[in-house]
Parts: structure tokens; C-alpha cells; sequence
């Protein structure tokens, strides 16, 4: 997709966005060293969490320690070593992790040119239910579901279940011409990056072609939907926020 004389597919509004590799610029983010950081999505947008795209050199490091923010990370290429709850382990493409509040959580080692997306949020405690635990998973190893029945959309639940958590974090696999059933229109909003394929993204009254890469917000109540084009499957992780009362 060209963006030459000045034109983008990248659009900013109040209750959405779409940004493009094409638009990225790199900030400087304490803690993360020896790598190229791109934030996507934060408040500055009217956005209640943070989107991060890492990609690492060698030798590159990130350290997670605010007492009040949580943080997901999702591998989306090259391996890296996480120190977690006082245990390392290694994750690869596809490997993801939860790091609770209160929590330091190290990213060490990282082969050159892992690339990892990071969700950051500021957890809101729920007093019925005890603070969220740690977590790591693989994507390959999590079973999905059809979406509401159909087996042309692929739900993958990376997150637990629990009342614990604020925030869920899912992988959305569509082969070609699988679409979400109705225009969906709710209270969560969402981060969200493809990882593979392309497709049409619909947000409130515009119709946006998504392909790998790219990266949208969708604020409270704004209408969306999604079709899958072309001749691979599309894929996209995305955030949003649950669990916690109306008012």
C-alpha cells in the first residue's frame, strides 16, 4: 500500500485509530534499553491502557517494576529470556506473559530482532477476589473455539477466567471471508495488532483495509466489525478491559 505525497491510512480520532508501520517513530521508554520502542497506543490517543511494540538488538533489556501497573507481553518473533516471580524461562514466538502489579518483571537476552507487543495497564482491584497471579502460556498450545458457533472465526483465551483480572488479552484467527457475526458495540474498548493476513476493519461510519502490522484503538461504544480478505487466514491479538462494576 503506497503512502506516497503525503498520504496514510492512519487515522486519529475520539473513540478510534489506526496506525501503520508506516507512521512508526520511536520513544525513549525507562526501562527498556537496547531496543526500538514504539508506543502505539496510550493516553495521549484517550486511552485508558498502553500499546507497545519492542524490538529488540542484542543484548537489549526491560525492566517492569511500577507498583500499580500490569503488564501482558506477547512474543510475536525471535525468543527472549523473562525473569517472572523469581523464576526464568525462555519464550519464543508465540510465548506470552502476565506480570501483576507490584511485580518486577525482567526481559533478558533477547536474540537480535525479537519483536515483542506489551500491554500496560493500571489494575483496578476488585475486593471480592485476590490480587491476579503471574502467567505464562504458549499460543499453540491453547485450545480455541469457534466464535459464537462459527467455525470460520477462532477464539484463543490467553488469559484466565478470573475475576482477579482487569483485563483479558485474546488471539482472533479468521480464515478468508469469516467476519464477525453483527456490528458489536459495547463498553470495552480495545488495543489491537495484526499478525497476519489482511482484511476490512469497520469503526463507527468508516471502513478501514487492515493487513500485518497494523494497529487499532477502539474507545468505548464505538461500532465495529471485521471481514477477512485475500487468500490467507487473518490473525490479530487484542486487549480489552473486564470484570469490574458499571459504576
Amino acid at each position: 500500500m503506497s503512502e506516497l505525497f503525503g498520504h496514510t491510512r492512519a487515522h486519529v480520532g475520539s473513540r478510534h485509530a489506526l496506525i501503520t508501520p508506516h507512521n512508526h517513530v520511536p520513544s525513549v521508554v525507562p526501562g527498556i534499553t537496547g531496543a526500538t520502542t514504539i508506543i502505539l497506543i496510550n493516553e495521549a490517543m484517550g486511552a485508558k491502557f498502553a500499546q507497545l511494540l519492542v524490538t529488540f538488538e542484542k543484548g537489549g533489556r526491560a525492566v517492569f517494576r511500577q507498583h500499580d501497573l500490569q503488564v501482558f507481553g506477547y512474543v510475536i518473533s525471535g525468543e527472549v529470556s523473562l525473569m517472572l516471580a523469581g523464576r526464568k524461562e525462555k519464550c519464543a514466538a508465540g510465548g506470552y506473559f502476565y506480570s501483576p502489579p507490584g511485580q518486577v518483571c525482567e526481559l533478558l537476552s533477547p536474540k537480535a530482532g525479537t519483536q515483542l507487543n506489551l500491554f500496560q495497564k493500571r489494575y483496578v482491584p476488585n475486593a471480592a477476589s485476590p490480587a491476579p497471579r503471574s502467567f505464562t502460556g504458549d499460543a499453540a498450545k491453547v485450545k480455541g473455539t469457534p466464535f459464537l458457533g462459527d467455525p470460520a472465526a477462532n477464539l484463543k483465551t490467553l488469559l484466565p477466567d478470573d475475576p482477579a483480572f482487569d483485563m483479558a488479552v485474546n488471539l482472533f484467527s479468521y480464515v478468508p471471508g469469516g467476519h464477525l457475526p453483527f456490528v458489536e458495540t459495547h463498553v470495552m474498548e480495545h488495543g489491537l495488532i495484526m499478525l497476519g493476513g489482511q482484511g476490512v476493519y469497520r469503526l463507527e461510519d468508516a471502513w478501514y483495509p487492515v493487513e500485518q502490522g497494523d494497529v487499532i484503538w477502539m474507545g468505548p461504544y464505538c461500532p465495529q466489525w471485521f471481514v477477512a480478505m485475500g487468500k490467507q487466514p487473518a490473525t490479530y491479538l487484542y486487549y480489552k478491559d473486564v470484570n469490574r462494576p458499571a459504576l
